[in-house]
């Protein structure tokens, strides 16, 4: 399954790439289900990143690895992908992409996964879906209030 949102700011590529840090990924944790940031290591090549989902009657662990940045002065992405998933996913690969535009910078979530059963990967996708459009207006109080 694919999804792709995306979300317009204010701020300049480079205050952008700058702001993608530990503390807007604890930020842009969904109220559920509740998140425990293990490790973070960062947005390049190699770094990992690890948290514990909190379901409330089970737990689920979730490290996450990045596999490939790439860097111009119009563009910033990286790609990470599962490496222990909740059990309910076989895999994940999130290709975070943010592109200089005339005025501000265009953040884009570019998801896909897959599931062991197919029908539990149309039900998973409001549930994804709504999770990443959950961080639209973060992102764009982020990048307005934290640079200006």
């Amino acid at each position: 399954m694919k999804i792709k949102i995306s979300t317009k700011v204010e701020q300049d590529l480079t205050n952008v790439k700058d702001g993608f840090n530990e503390s807007l990924f604890i930020r842009l944790s969904p109220p559920f289900p509740k998140v425990e940031l293990n490790r973070y290591d960062g947005c390049k090549s190699g770094d990992i990143v690890g948290l514990t989902l909190n379901f409330f009657l089970f737990k689920q662990e979730w490290i996450s690895k990045i596999i490939d940045q790439t860097e111009t002065e119009q563009r910033f992405d990286f790609i990470d992908i599962g490496i222990k998933l909740p059990v309910f996913f076989n895999s994940w690969k999130h290709k975070h992409i943010m592109e200089q535009q005339e005025a501000g910078t265009m953040i884009v979530d570019d998801i896909e996964y897959s599931t062991p059963f197919l029908l539990l990967n149309y039900i998973l996708y409001p549930l994804i879906y709504f999770q990443f459009l959950y961080r639209k207006p973060i992102y764009r109080k982020w990048f307005k209030k934290r640079y200006k």
